[in-house]
């Protein structure tokens, strides 16, 4: 049977740096990180004079999932899905083909759950994610974990740190056979503390190329600047 790839076009989920490093250290090395899955996808309709629509946000399973303390999948959606998304970008004039939420979790080693919403766009040139994690654990610091071209910094006035990542690669067998995967392009992402305290929890912004080049930082930077106070509850750290 001829084997056939699919590219999820998102990064390994990396619910943030610091609880990377403490589940790998509970698992000893065999961190737990779920693949992004993308939920539903919103085609494309098409306006009258034949340009395309931009995608809407789709539901995936935020449903029931709405917490007084926390975003969901389709808040973080709604979020990042902007009308100039495109032009922050530098790609003006296209439409995202596919955007939606998701509310996922984690599981660390001594069972603690953490919750990880977050939602994908994704363009013809770009795909943008957008993710939160509600943990404990602080950003400040955290450029250590993440190799030594990770930096931290200053970012809307919280710790921050910026440093690169990659997009999985799933190939599964139309037979049903043994799915495989694998690393694909080049991602960078910008992890910010969710709030100046820097008490626990991060929001990340994360972008890729469709020709697996890598994103400039200005673009990346530019996009979570004006993405990240949009999302609820930002103002109040929560």
């Amino acid at each position: 049977m001829t084997e056939h790839g699919q590219n999820t076009g998102a990064p390994a989920r990396r619910p943030s740096p610091w609880a990377q490093a403490v589940t790998a250290l509970a698992l000893v090395g065999a961190l737990g990180i779920g693949l992004w899955t993308v939920q539903q996808t919103s085609p494309s309709s098409a306006a009258p004079d034949g340009t395309p629509s931009p995608a809407a946000c789709s539901s995936g399973d935020s449903a029931g999932q709405t917490s007084s303390r926390r975003v969901t999948g389709a808040q973080l959606c709604e979020a990042l899905n902007r009308s100039d998304l495109a032009e922050l970008l530098g790609t003006p004039g296209q439409a995202a083909k596919t955007a939606n939420g998701s509310d996922g979790s984690f599981r660390t080693g001594g069972g603690t759950e953490i919750a990880t919403p977050s939602a994908q766009v994704e363009f013809d040139t770009y795909t943008v994610t957008l993710a939160a994690t509600y943990d404990r654990l602080p950003v400040a610091g955290s450029a250590r974990l993440l190799g030594p071209e990770a930096r931290q910094r200053t970012f809307l006035g919280r710790p921050a740190v910026l440093y690169s990542s990659r997009t999985i690669s799933v190939s599964f067998r139309l037979d049903g056979g043994d799915s495989r995967s694998e690393p694909g392009v080049p991602a960078r992402v910008v992890s910010v503390a969710r709030d100046a305290a820097d008490s626990g929890g991060s929001f990340e912004v994360s972008l890729w190329r469709a020709d697996g080049g890598v994103p400039d930082d200005a673009v990346l930077l530019r996009v979570a600047g004006k993405v990240l106070p949009t999302v609820p509850r930002w103002a109040g750290g929560a």
